[in-house]
């Protein structure tokens, strides 16, 4: 049994998709950001980073989407989320989740919060210099995709194209989204065709996108 604490369309869209599609038994805690429900000292308890994804494994706290990613992959071997140890996919597969986790995501706090890394009076630099990122990102992951895909690790889906299309979502309103590169915009027709996005948006009471 999960428990998943939740923020619509957040780093923990990816945890609610997967847990979705991997037909487990899971209930949904609505976090309130405006309201700062990720910052009281019952939720710092469990999350002391004070955001989302929170998920309950168990009753054990765990946090950081891709860790929870990987998790969820591990914990249901039958819906072929990770290649097996000794597969060549694997080695992919962990690259491009640490990838995102650790390059991608930072760029997109930097975008969206400018004024955390350098101040006000330094933000438009800050959102310059993430904007660039993302488009170099995007283009490392779209040759990527262009020469191994249609997803990351060859002709099936695992955890890093649901963690990588949430990315790609969060791009909608950049001067230059993720779909105007060709494999990733093929990549995000093929996720966001599967049954479980439309009822993780409908559960999160999100738009459809793209």
């Amino acid at each position: 049994m999960y428990r998943l604490y939740f923020m619509p369309g957040a780093a923990s869209f990816a945890t609610h998709w997967m847990l979705i599609e991997s037909g487990a038994k899971f209930e949904t805690v609505r976090v309130d950001g405006e309201r700062g429900d990720h910052k009281t000292p019952e939720y710092l308890r469990l999350n002391p980073n004070g955001m989302v994804p929170l998920i309950l494994v168990e009753g054990r706290p765990m946090y950081e989407a891709a860790a929870i990613a990987l998790l969820l992959a591990e914990r249901h071997p039958a819906l072929g989320w990770a290649p097996a140890t000794g597969d060549p996919g694997r080695e992919p597969y962990l690259q491009w989740m640490l990838h995102l986790a650790n390059t991608v995501q930072p760029a997109f706090r930097r975008w969206f919060y400018p004024d955390e890394a350098a101040g006000p009076g330094h933000a438009v630099a800050v959102q310059h210099e993430a904007r660039l990122a993302l488009e170099a990102a995007f283009a490392r992951m779209d040759e990527h995709l262009q020469r191994e895909g249609p997803y990351f690790c060859g002709d099936y889906p695992t955890a890093v194209d649901y963690h990588a299309v949430m990315l790609a979502r969060w791009s909608r309103n950049l001067p230059k989204s993720a779909l105007a590169w060709p494999a990733l915009a093929a990549l995000v027709t093929l996720m966001t065709s599967r049954p479980g996005f439309a009822a993780v948006c409908a559960a999160e009471q999100l738009s459809a996108w793209p």
